[in-house]
C-alpha cells in the first residue's frame, strides 16, 4: 500500500523488473523450515524442563547428576595421590559438562525471552506497570478489542512465529548484512519516483496478523476515507460534490515522518504494555538504507530513524489511527470555518458552500488564508509537515478534483463525483486500438484497462460494465487455443 494512489485508478502494479517476483519455497528450504521448527521445540521443551527444575543452577546440576559426572564432594586430604587424580579428572570432565549445559540453558533462554533488540532500544525482559500506562490500561485495551498478552511467548505464539524468530524481525541495527524488506521504484505524477519498500513473505504475514487483530481495532476519526472498511476515494471526493470553493493541501514526508517511537506511543495509548508495543512498533517499521559494497559484503546501512514503510500492510492503518487527534483538531477548526474536511491518507481536502439563498446579496468569501495558515499550525504540532508545493484552490469555475475523481456540477446541474472524461476515452481508444488488432501502448495491459474500467464503473456502474464485458472478450479472443492432437 502506498500513501496515496497516484493516479487513484486501480490497475495492475508497475511492470518494470525492478518489482520483485516471490517465488515459493524449495524443498531444501522447506526442510530448512521443519528443521529449525522442530530445534525450536526442543528448545522449549527444555526451557520448560529448567522452570520445573527450580533455575538454571538446579537443572544444571540434575543434569550432571543424571549423566553420572557430577563429582562428589570428599576430603581431598584423606586421598592418596592416585585418588588425587582421578578426582580431579573426574571434576575437569565436570565443569566441562557444567559449562556445556549453561550453554544449552542460554540457548532455550534465548528461545522463550527477547534479552535484546538492539542500539537504542529500551527493553525489559518482566513486564508490569509503568508510568507510561495510560489510566486503567487494562480496561483501555478491552474497549479496544485489544489481546492483552502475559509474555512474550504468548505474543509470538499468537503472531505464529518462535520468540527467536520475532526478535530477528524486531532487532534495529544500523548496520545490517540483510533486510526484512525488498525495495522497488514506481513512477510518480510529478515525473520522480516512489520508493515501494515491502515486507518478505514471513514478516509480511505476520504484519497482517498485526493489522487485523491491532491495528484495525484502533479508533479512527470520520474524516479518515483511506484505507478503512466502507470508504473509498468515491466517498472522500462526494463529501465535496458541488462546492464553491476546493482547498486541497498535501503532507510532506507522510510515512518517513512516522517513527517506531511513535508507533509505539499509539499502541500504548491504545492499551498495550511496554514490551507488546516495542515489539509490534520495531515489527511494523524498517529504516531507509542504502545498500554498500565493503571488503567482499553487502551491508543494508541506515540513512535515518526507522519508521513506516511504503509497502507494508500495517503503515496505512497506523497513520489512520495516529492522526485521530490531528483529525479532530482539523475538523474542529474547518467547521468553524465553514469548511467540510476529509482526508485520505496524506491528502486533506477542504471545500466551502455558500449559503443557501446568498445569490444576490452579498457574502463574504471563504476565508481561504485563515484556513491554510491554521492547517499548518495544526500539522506542524501534531508532528507534520505541509508540502509547500501541493496547496491548491480550485473555485467553481474551473475543474475540481478530489482523489481523481470530478467533483464540480455535473452537465444536468446534479453535483456528484465521476471519472474524468479524459480517462474514458483514453480507455475507449485503447479498447477500439485493441479490437481492430493494434498494439497498445508501451507497458499497457489489460489488466491495467480493466482497472481503469472497475475505476469508471465504481461511480458510472452501466458505463464501467460495459467497457470490462468488452475487455473480457479480448481477453478470450487472445487466449490460446486446445492444443492440437
Amino acid at each position: 500500500m502506498t500513501a496515496k494512489l497516484e493516479s487513484h485508478v486501480p490497475a495492475a502494479p508497475p511492470q518494470p523488473a525492478t518489482a520483485p517476483t516471490p517465488t515459493p519455497p524449495s524443498p531444501a528450504a522447506l526442510a530448512q523450515r521443519e528443521a529449525r521448527r522442530q530445534q525450536h521445540e526442543a528448545l522449549l521443551a527444555r526451557w520448560k524442563g529448567i522452570e520445573e527444575a527450580g533455575g538454571t543452577d538446579a537443572w544444571v546440576q540434575q543434569q550432571l547428576v543424571a549423566k553420572g559426572v557430577a563429582a562428589e564432594e570428599v576430603e581431598f586430604e584423606e586421598l592418596s595421590e592416585k585418588q588425587k587424580a582421578a578426582w580431579k579428572e573426574k571434576k575437569k570432565a565436570e565443569a566441562g559438562e557444567r559449562r556445556a549445559l549453561k550453554r544449552q540453558a542460554w540457548e532455550a533462554w534465548k528461545a522463550t525471552h527477547i534479552h535484546h533488540l538492539g542500539a537504542g532500544v529500551h527493553w525489559e525482559e518482566s513486564q508490569g506497570p509503568d508510568k507510561f500506562d495510560v489510566p486503567e490500561r487494562e480496561e483501555r485495551a478491552k474497549a479496544n478489542g485489544l489481546p492483552d498478552w502475559d509474555s512474550v511467548e504468548a505474543l509470538a505464539k499468537a503472531l505464529g512465529v518462535s520468540v527467536a524468530r520475532l526478535r530477528w524481525f524486531a532487532f534495529h541495527r544500523e548496520v545490517d548484512t540483510g533486510t526484512h524488506y525488498q525495495s522497488w521504484e514506481i513512477p510518480k505524477r510529478d515525473g520522480g519516483k516512489r520508493t515501494i519498500t515491502a515486507p518478505k513473505r514471513e514478516l509480511k504475514a505476520a504484519q497482517r496478523w498485526v493489522l487485523s487483530n491491532v491495528v484495525e481495532r484502533l479508533p479512527v476519526h470520520g474524516a479518515a476515507h483511506g484505507f478503512v472498511a466502507g470508504r473509498s476515494i468515491l466517498t472522500n471526493a462526494l463529501a465535496h460534490r458541488g462546492a464553491d470553493v476546493l482547498v486541497k493541501v498535501d503532507m510532506k514526508d507522510f510515512f518517513p515522518s512516522v517513527t517506531w517511537r511513535r508507533v509505539k506511543g499509539l499502541l500504548r495509548k491504545g492499551g498495550l504494555q511496554e514490551n507488546a508495543a516495542t515489539l509490534l512498533a520495531l515489527l511494523s517499521t524498517e529504516a531507509p538504507r542504502e545498500v554498500m559494497q565493503f571488503r567482499g559484503k553487502t551491508l543494508y546501512v541506515a540513512k535515518g530513524p526507522r519508521a513506516l514503510p511504503q509497502g507494508a500492510p500495517t503503515s496505512p492503518a497506523l497513520t489512520n489511527a495516529l492522526c485521530l487527534r490531528l483529525d479532530k483538531r482539523v475538523s474542529a477548526m474547518a467547521k468553524r470555518l465553514g469548511f467540510t474536511y476529509t482526508r485520505y491518507a496524506d491528502d486533506l481536502t477542504f471545500s466551502w458552500r455558500r449559503a443557501k439563498g446568498a445569490k444576490g446579496k452579498k457574502q463574504a468569501d471563504a476565508p481561504v488564508a485563515t484556513l491554510l495558515a491554521r492547517v499548518k499550525s495544526i500539522l506542524e504540532a501534531e508532528g507534520f509537515t505541509v508540502h509547500p508545493d501541493k496547496t491548491r484552490v480550485l473555485r467553481k469555475g474551473g475543474k475540481q478534483r478530489v482523489t481523481g475523481l470530478v467533483v464540480n456540477e455535473a452537465p444536468n446541474g446534479v453535483p456528484g463525483a465521476r471519472v474524468p472524461r479524459e480517462v474514458v476515452r483514453r480507455l475507449r481508444a485503447a479498447i477500439h486500438n485493441r479490437e481492430q488488432g493494434k498494439p497498445g501502448r508501451e507497458g499497457e495491459s489489460l489488466e491495467q484497462l480493466k482497472g481503469m474500467a472497475a475505476f469508471i464503473h465504481m461511480t458510472d456502474p452501466a458505463r464501467g460494465r460495459a467497457f470490462l464485458q468488452q475487455l473480457e472478450a479480448l481477453e478470450a479472443k487472445q487466449a490460446p487455443g486446445p492444443a492440437a492432437p
